[in-house]
């Protein structure tokens, strides 16, 4: 499990360490009912968000002495009183602690208790199928902790629910849409009832439906918290499928692209991180390098929203300033002059430090940048974003599939196609499927069919992306990428329609753009949450909720199906603008890329063997 400094939770317009604190506690008591030295074994998926609201050393304290991960190889011997299980509510995850139990049984030896934590909420089907598996009666005690948004950082919240757009659109299984509504209770009893709400989609609906339905049954019996949210937007990924679908051009969103973030770290190649002070005779390091990859940085803070091109002059500029100021030692002529310097060289220290890892990084990512296969990638994009080809067969999209080259990498080539030609003629998309599938096999039939069932692929129909380009400005010329003044500098050119939604709602709102909204998918939902008079007081009794537009709103954007790290760059963008009026806060049920999307959607069928035998 990761450490968890937390103090970058704490500097943004509402302080997120609340939520993380009160996880902390709800995850304490869940333990300490479990009295006696413990084991905890991990559900892999869960050791990475856990890390974030709960480091080593706190669990020590409630008496933790080991942590195992689940896996079929068994438990470790340990001579705990309690073995705590922690896991989703999985059945494969349920076949996987009972042959663990059954083991253990075998083994014999020490007498243990044996629980489960369920995260985020029990199952009857999982406690069914440990009945069945004959392990239900040796469990004490079988709890469900409710972790539902997790805090990444000063202004964003993930679910990590990686599955949640596949499951609502493709397996119709709204239960992350459930877990969102409970999220929203959980925010509300922390931060107050947010007053007015507004939604694009299907989605959004069922979300505050459910949300408002969880209001009701508390009767009245709510915390009375002066409200610190003002709006709530709640925007379905399927409003906008083009953005995730594009390749990101802010420093992080390539970042994620490339090497995949997971729970606000990342692991990159080792030779680029060699110490080179004495450690020669150690030869390139094997382990990946693990870097934290969040606000507590300044420099990645700095970094992390801006356009790659604009990076390199940033991290050139920072080396210059802290050669200076390491540079002031041999200036310094008096005892005050050295101890005002050594007071600030832990600090010159670790910003060095922090400058070797991001010019190691994006010197990666310019490697990955500066290839054909990339620029030529992002050209062929731009064409089609800008409408260019986009009525018939696109020849870089085949000369990808006769060099074989990824297969994510050519759908995602043909979804961004299908999305900016109002869907594709029957010809064009015949003739795709046919080279997919004769290219790289016929496994991936039933792919193909997830991309047109969620909406990624179709056929053609009303010529709605030209409206939705021109009414929202989705497309901009000369655009600067070095000091920019418009959101479409994260994608160099394109402005992210979900983003361009959130800008209207904030500034003029969306009764401006009724006409567009009416040609996305999905209702738009508005609703007013009433709040006592006392409570109506904004923060700090600065002035009411309905107060000028001068004074600067929270507003909380909530994507369901996933955002991309480029989108969250944008939105931190409006929120510094000085004339913007709204400060954004963002919870998401998992971070996406136009790869993690269709390996969503990907289901490659397994090759069956001629010879059963």
């Amino acid at each position: 499990m990761a450490s968890t400094g937390g103090s970058h939770l704490s500097s943004g317009k509402i302080n997120l360490s609340l939520l993380r604190d009160f996880y902390r506690r709800e995850l304490l008591e869940a333990l300490d009912k479990c009295l006696g030295s413990k084991a905890l074994v991990w559900d892999s998926d869960l050791t990475g968000p856990f890390g974030l609201i709960a480091e080593y050393s706190l669990l020590k304290e409630h008496e933790v002495e080991k942590m195992f991960p689940l896996q079929t190889s068994g438990l470790p011997p340990s001579n705990v009183q309690n073995i705590i299980f922690i896991a989703r509510p999985r059945l494969k995850l349920m076949d996987l602690i009972a042959q663990n139990l059954l083991q253990e049984e075998q083994k014999g030896g020490f007498r243990k208790e044996y629980h489960i934590i369920f995260v985020p909420r029990k199952s009857l089907l999982c406690e069914k199928r440990l009945k069945d598996l004959g392990v239900y009666g040796t469990l004490t005690n079988i709890e469900e902790f409710s972790l539902s948004l997790i805090p990444f950082d000063y202004d964003l919240m993930s679910m990590e629910m990686d599955n949640s757009f596949k499951e609502c659109y493709l397996e119709n299984d709204f239960t992350s849409m459930h877990y969102a509504a409970q999220s929203l209770m959980t925010l509300q009893t922390l931060y107050g009832v947010i007053p007015n709400i507004c939604g694009k989609g299907d989605c959004a609906k069922q979300v505050v439906d459910m949300m408002l339905r969880m209001r009701r049954e508390l009767c009245g019996q709510e915390p009375n918290i002066t409200p610190q949210i003002d709006n709530l937007l709640i925007l379905d990924r399927n409003v906008d499928l083009l953005t995730p679908l594009l390749s990101q051009l802010t420093y992080e969103g390539l970042i994620d692209e490339i090497f995949d973030i997971n729970n606000t770290s990342v692991k990159l190649p080792p030779e680029k991180f060699q110490s080179g002070q004495g450690e020669e005779s150690k030869g390139v390091p094997t382990e990946p390098k693990k870097v934290i990859l969040n606000s507590s940085d300044v420099l990645y803070a700095d970094l992390r929203d801006k356009n790659f091109n604009a990076v390199g002059s940033i991290v050139s500029k920072k080396a210059k300033t802290i050669t200076a100021e390491f540079d002031e030692r041999h200036s310094a002529k008096t005892v005050s002059d050295m101890k005002q310097f050594v007071s600030k060289l832990p600090h010159l220290q670790q910003v060095r430090q922090s400058l070797s890892i991001h010019t190691s990084i994006a010197e990666l990512v310019k490697e990955y940048t500066d290839t054909d296969e990339f620029i030529d990638c992002l050209r062929c994009q731009q064409e089609f974003i800008n409408s260019i080809e986009t009525d018939k067969v696109h020849t870089y999209v085949e000369d990808c599939m006769g060099k074989q080259e990824p297969i994510n990498k050519v759908l995602r080539l043909i979804c961004i196609q299908s999305y900016c030609n109002n869907g594709l003629k029957p010809k064009v998309l015949d003739y795709y499927k046919r080279e997919v599938l004769q290219t790289y096999g016929f496994e991936h039939i039933i792919t193909i069919m997830n991309l047109e069932r969620a909406g990624l692929i179709r056929l053609s129909g009303n010529r709605t992306y030209p409206t939705i380009k021109k009414s929202l400005r989705l497309i901009m010329e000369d655009v600067n990428e070095m000091v920019p003044n418009d959101i479409s500098y994260v994608y160099s050119g394109y402005a992210p329609l979900s983003i361009r939604l959130a800008q209207y709602y904030a500034r003029p709102g969306w009764r401006s753009i009724t006409e567009v909204l009416n040609l996305l998918p999905g209702p738009t939902v508005e609703e007013i949450q009433q709040i006592p008079v006392a409570l109506r007081k904004r923060r700090s009794s600065i002035g009411s909720i309905n107060s000028t537009a001068a004074e600067q709103k929270i507003t909380l954007v909530f994507f369901l199906g996933g955002v991309t790290y480029a989108e969250i760059a944008a939105l931190r963008f409006l929120a510094q603008q000085d004339d913007g009026g709204t400060d954004y806060v963002i919870a998401t049920t998992s971070i996406l890329s136009g790869e993690t999307l269709l390996n969503q959607v990907s289901v490659p069928l397994e090759p069956a063997k001629l010879n059963p035998f």
